[in-house]
């Protein structure tokens, strides 16, 4: 099989939502975009600039942000909150669960800089708990796209459904390798390449390294599976079972804790529905620490080779 996805540029994913909400303000009288004094780092500058009437700068109060999102949803706006994750999360996960999930707010939570990629600022900011606080909410629906185009999209589809959703996204520059023109439906995975050896789910910027993993194994005669699951909950379980049904083994990869992220939640379907091995790429329970996003990613566990080698210890633990 030919290699099908070649980048053309490499572009950050926080931009990919900043074009979406400019999109979306543009079209939807009712969104409205408020930020915790970090309007450029969001890139929700353009949104500001076009629809200052409907863009709150509430300043370094992300509690009170969170709080004032939930009371707009009872006059009908949609609004989107931008901060970074660790703020967007950890620091405010009381007002989330009482205020927006507990009454099923129609809160967009949408956060950058997650992840060992936020690189020199270090462990206090590279959040790798995000996607375990926020699934474990009832009815937060949790979306984690690969690259620009995807988060755009993404970004403009979240404004269509209603209910809590938490959207993360990233500052380093990634290859841009999805369709301009996708539609983007939450909780429907996408096959990137089909295969019959082994099963690899990946998330976010490990995606576009899973796709290199596939090159390497390609030319090692391994089949790999290669599935983007943009969408943590509600999981595409149908497109879980039905990979490994094939493969009868798995990879999950993933810029996160392994504890609460998406290997666990692909560990719980093959538990329940097809006991297959699993063999998970994510940061084994620590926090990072300082260093440039490549060394990081190196150094936990999470570059391309990290999910090479865990295809071969999957495919060797088949029965």
């Amino acid at each position: 099989m030919e290699k099908k996805y070649n980048p053309t540029e490499k572009k950050d994913t926080r931009s990919g939502f900043g074009a979406g909400l400019s999109e979306l303000g543009k079209k939807n009288p009712n969104v409205v975009a408020l930020c915790a004094d970090l309007t450029g780092s969001l890139k929700m500058d353009a949104f500001q600039k076009d629809h200052p009437e409907r863009f709150f700068q509430v300043g370094i109060a992300e509690a009170n942000m969170i709080g004032i999102a939930a009371g707009m949803t009872v006059g009908g706006k949609i609004p989107f909150t931008g901060t970074f994750a660790n703020f967007s999360t950890g620091r405010v996960y009381d007002q989330i669960r009482q205020a927006v999930a507990y009454s099923g707010k129609n809160v967009k939570i949408c956060a950058s800089h997650a992840g060992l990629t936020l690189g020199e600022d270090g462990a206090t900011h590279q959040i790798l708990e995000d996607l375990g606080l926020m699934k474990m909410l009832p009815g937060m629906v949790v979306i984690n796209p690969c690259d620009y185009n995807q988060t755009k999209a993404a970004t403009i589809a979240i404004a269509e459904y209603v209910g809590p959703v938490y959207l993360r996204f990233g500052r380093p520059s990634v290859p841009n390798f999805t369709a301009a023109d996708q539609k983007f439906e939450i909780g429907k995975a996408v096959t990137l390449y089909e295969g019959t050896d082994v099963s690899i789910f990946a998330t976010g910027h490990l995606v576009w390294k899973a796709l290199e993993a596939w090159e390497i194994l390609q030319k090692q005669g391994i089949s790999a599976e290669i599935i983007n699951i943009h969408t943590i909950k509600p999981l595409d379980e149908k497109a879980v079972i039905d990979s490994v049904k094939k493969t009868r083994c798995a990879v999950s990869a993933e810029e996160h804790n392994k504890f609460g992220g998406l290997g666990e939640s692909i560990s719980h379907v093959l538990t329940s529905e097809i006991p297959s091995p699993l063999e998970m790429v994510a940061v084994n329970d620590s926090f990072g620490e300082s260093g440039t996003p490549d060394q990081l990613m190196t150094k936990y566990g999470l570059d391309t080779i990290d999910i090479v080698n865990a295809a071969l210890r999957a495919i060797a633990r088949k029965k």
